[in-house]
């Protein structure tokens, strides 16, 4: 009779000893003190998983060895290793849909009206919280050009910012494979977007266009944010709240809104509400939220004046 293996950690074969409990616990502590997020019980498994190459990688031979390494580092520099590497970064072109619809439909058109008459200054401002690998920046960056192009006047600005500065390389560098060129709408991947040939076939790579207007930074959102009392017609913070406790959440939140403009929009992943977490803003649609101070009529009003100057035409 044959038997199966016993299920060893993946640590086993490394000669490092398996992640115990107490050092798990030094871990959460850490990573929710320095990046406020939460590791319940049953990430233990994937912190395991996700350190094991880095303590191979030192020469290292347990969780707790490498632990004192992160918090005796002067520099922080292992600290930002540990980070990057716990932090999930999924991400698509154009994900939740129904929000860059929201904007082009019923906020673009009030926008370029106002911008016409000399209501408002021709210059847009957009936070993408969380970016990771740059399909938010990226894809905010096409649908603005395409609405509020350069060549009428219009100033388009994108801060894109993550905790990670292993996705923010890659953001920069603006290569993805070919393959997630489904994700994008035909018209603005011939635009914006170049084919890669020789080394590079297989792949593709951000346009001059849209890598002019984003601009990456590090920033960890459970700091004391500084951006200069910059402020912000749209932030998106999408699937980012969901690694937060609601404490962590609500400060997060907080520093967020005081960045938003008097009559800016703040949009959320499809998992994730504002509903409990602050009342300083109100929900338009799902995921779609405003200060609450915002006139109630903003939209309908907007959209009123948008028609009629387009039938006077």
């Amino acid at each position: 009779m044959t038997t199966n293996p016993p299920n060893n950690p993946p640590t086993a074969s490394l000669g490092i000893k398996p992640l115990s409990e107490r050092e798990f616990a030094q871990f959460q502590k850490l990573i929710y003190g320095k990046a406020g997020i939460y590791l319940a019980p049953s990430k233990k498994a994937l912190v395991e998983a996700r350190l094991t190459g880095r303590i191979k990688q030192l020469g290292g031979k347990s969780f707790g060895e490498y632990f004192h390494h992160v918090v005796d580092d002067p520099e922080g520099t292992e600290l930002i290793e540990l980070l990057d590497r716990i932090a999930t970064n999924e991400t698509h072109f154009f994900r939740e849909p129904h929000q860059f619809e929201f904007l082009e439909q019923q906020i673009f058109p009030q926008w370029t009206v106002q911008g016409a008459a000399g209501l408002r200054p021709r210059r847009i401002r957009v936070w993408s919280a969380g970016c990771s690998t740059g399909e938010e920046p990226y894809s905010i960056a096409m649908t603005l050009l395409d609405h509020f192009p350069p060549s009428a006047g219009w100033q388009v600005e994108i801060l894109a910012t993550d905790l990670s500065t292993r996705v923010l390389d890659l953001a920069r560098k603006a290569v993805w494979p070919i393959a997630k060129s489904v994700e994008i709408p035909h018209g603005y991947l011939k635009r914006f977007m170049l084919k890669g040939s020789g080394s590079q076939a297989g792949n593709m790579k951000a346009g001059p266009e849209i890598l002019s207007v984003v601009r990456f930074e590090r920033l960890n959102l459970n700091d004391e944010i500084n951006l200069l009392g910059a402020r912000f017609e749209v932030i998106f913070c999408r699937n980012v709240l969901i690694y937060f406790d609601a404490v962590s959440r609500g400060r997060v939140i907080e520093r967020l809104l005081n960045h938003l403009a008097p009559l800016g929009y703040f949009f959320l992943g499809h998992a994730e509400t504002l509903n409990g977490v602050t009342e300083r803003v109100r929900s338009l649609k799902p995921t779609i939220y405003t200060h609450a101070t915002a006139p109630q009529a903003n939209l309908a009003a907007g959209a009123a004046r948008t028609l009629k100057a387009n039938e006077a035409r």
